[in-house]
């Protein structure tokens, strides 16, 4: 009777063992990728300052004064590239690109090591030690008006940095800019901020001037470049929109690989950045939508205010780090490749610690995604297999997973998704293999890094609209939200 009840089980498990392997694994999803070249330069902007000054003015209180809860703006986003010179070929622009993408990211590992480093009293202030110009590292910039009457200058803007910045006369010293220099002196809105002014005190490094009793600023970058100059309160103009008394640093020494733009426009989380000081206008709310460099004719746009909030948004939680208060982070639980989760990515790879180590970042002046290196290798591992199809191709800068598509004008490739909590974000396929020559070589747009800290770049990003809704502590992300 015993030896008969021992079998049950045995059977029931044969049985069971059976049943699975009759069960081929899921089939692996794909998507088309239609194979683009690399994009050439624009010709030209599409900005005109003429138009600009035509618009009629709607004007804002700035700073933290209350203003309607409905008001909303929208700018123009270009990449960098549209800047650089029409002799420049696609091949050597996107080489640029990856150079400032490693010095951006090697920016950003230094402050969040040095926030890190100097434990919770530097909490919140060491924004100021990184920009998205940092060795020309900024990928998209606008143009608006500085002072009374608006002077048009381009601006990075910077999801990566709080200070609000530009270039101004005299110069003790100014890198080359495409407009001229910003003199505060023919503007009627600029004020000096005085020292013992709250607002001068968030600065990391506060100065004062002895003379003129006006705050001084400096912001420095780890590879040695600094602007440093008089820290005030101008008024800008965004197309129709005049935005009053923002902190804005009037710099008259510039030194360093700086670029075309005039100065930087802060979108970072802490407390001198313009989202920040203008959170009651806008109802602390913005969002962009960057399109694809190929499609150079069509501008990425940026909004401000209540109608930011893209109503297909797929919403995850913000997360606050105690060391450093700039950076968007939110928390990534796991990638799919193929429609299957890869076992060896978990949440455990991306935790920020209470130290202020690790986390996830979302940076929109990051190109490429890193990648914590053993989630990485995992994502990179399930890809090649996915894609095993693809004939393979020498790798090439940081990707080492490369394939020749040369003849071809569109492939299969696995899916990708990207699971937030909250929010699972499924890529378009040319959100993850991209050219990076002329001769039709495709990369896996993803590289490691041996940083605890992972960051969501820009290419992954394209197409999606972005949502920044401060108030609710929460990111967003809606497909096809450039329309």
């Amino acid at each position: 009777m015993d030896g008969k009840a021992s079998m049950v089980p045995f059977l029931f498990f044969t049985f069971f063992l059976s049943l699975s392997s009759s069960h081929p694994a899921p089939p692996l999803q794909s998507q088309t990728l239609v194979l683009n070249r690399l994009p050439s330069p624009p010709q030209s902007l599409s900005w005109s300052d003429a138009d600009e000054e035509s618009q009629p003015l709607t004007s804002s209180p700035g700073g933290g004064d209350p203003g309607s809860a409905d008001s909303i703006f929208s700018v123009q986003l270009h990449h960098v590239d549209a800047l650089s010179s029409n002799t420049t070929t696609p091949q050597q622009l996107f080489n640029s690109r990856l150079l400032r993408d490693a010095s951006r990211v090697k920016s950003i590992e230094f402050v969040s090591a040095a926030a890190v480093g100097r434990g919770a009293a530097g909490a919140g202030f060491s924004s100021s030690v990184i920009s998205g110009l940092a060795q020309g590292s900024g990928e998209y910039f606008t143009r608006l008006g500085v002072g009374t009457p608006p002077r048009y200058v381009y601006m990075v803007l910077d999801t990566g940095s709080d200070i609000v910045w530009l270039q101004c006369a005299p110069c003790k010293k100014c890198y080359s800019q495409a407009d001229p220099v910003f003199d505060p002196r023919k503007s009627s809105s600029y004020a000096g901020i005085p020292c013992d002014a709250p607002i001068c005190r968030r600065l990391d490094s506060p100065g004062c001037n002895s003379r003129k009793k006006t705050c001084l600023y400096q912001v420095s970058y780890g590879d040695g470049s600094f602007t440093t100059g008089d820290f005030s309160t101008e008024t800008l103009t965004f197309r129709r929109t005049r935005v009053a008394r923002v902190g804005v640093g009037c710099g008259h020494d510039n030194e360093g690989l700086f670029v075309g733009a005039a100065g930087l426009l802060g979108l970072g989380r802490g407390k001198l950045s313009f989202p920040s000081q203008t959170g009651r206008r806008f109802n602390r709310k913005f969002s962009y939508c960057l399109v694809d460099r190929s499609a150079s004719a069509k501008p990425s746009s940026m909004v401000f205010g209540d109608k930011a909030v893209s109503r297909t948004a797929r919403f995850t939680p913000l997360i606050s780090n105690p060391r450093l208060d700039t950076f968007y982070y939110v928390e990534l639980l796991g990638i799919s490749v193929g429609g299957t989760r890869v076992p060896g990515i978990t949440a455990s790879l991306f935790k920020l610690d209470p130290t202020g180590s690790g986390g996830v970042i979302i940076d929109s002046g990051t190109s490429v995604t890193r990648l914590t290196r053993p989630a990485y290798v995992s994502l990179r591992d399930a890809f090649r297999v996915g894609a095993g199809n693809l004939k393979r191709a020498a790798d090439f800068s940081l990707f080492d997973t490369c394939f020749d598509l040369s003849g071809k004008t569109e492939v299969k490739v696995p899916t990708v998704v990207l699971h937030f909590r909250g929010a699972d974000v499924s890529l378009p396929a040319s959100n993850y293999l991209i050219p990076v020559d002329t001769s039709g070589t495709f990369c896996f747009a993803f590289a490691g890094t041996m940083s605890g800290l992972s960051i969501i770049g820009n290419i992954q990003q394209q197409g999606f609209r972005v949502v920044y809704d401060l108030g609710g502590s929460r990111i967003g992300f809606a497909p096809r939200g450039c329309a």
